[in-house]
């Protein structure tokens, strides 16, 4: 997911924590259980509306349920990325030699922000760091 949150805080999301409306974010509850609210690009929205239009399994809060319709627990959610990380490897070679983890894909996200002008403070909240150094590494 393009907004660098912990693999935790993706895997505990609920419905009600996604607002594909105007200022379209996710509320996520991270380490200390702190709260913030992370915006969404175009591309994820219209991504999430149509997960949201998919019949609900299980637990109707759960956004990503299991297959039995609880919650993703990580390895379901290591699962699920290996099996996409091996079709993009067919047509993307460079991803051969890549071990790729949801928390790489934090990372990317970070990169992607920083590489765009976005200023370091900025990232830190974004990902829910304490403090500009935690992002700084």
């Amino acid at each position: 997911m393009q907004t660098g949150a912990r693999l935790s805080e993706v895997t505990g999301l609920k419905r009600e924590d996604v607002n594909l409306g105007a200022g379209a974010h996710i509320s996520t509850r991270g380490k200390g259980r702190k709260e913030r609210c992370t915006p969404l690009t175009k591309q994820s929205v219209a991504v999430l509306k149509s997960w949201l239009q998919e019949p609900v399994r299980g637990d109707t809060d759960v956004l990503f349920p299991n297959t039995r319709g609880g919650r993703l627990c990580a390895d379901g959610m290591a699962y699920i990325l290996a099996k996409h990380v091996a079709v993009a490897r067919q047509t993307c070679p460079s991803l051969k030699r890549k071990r790729v983890t949801p928390h790489v894909l934090r990372h990317t996200a970070a990169m992607e922000l920083l590489e765009a002008g976005a200023d370091t403070s900025v990232i830190a909240l974004w990902l829910g760091h304490e403090s500009v150094e935690t992002t700084q590494v």
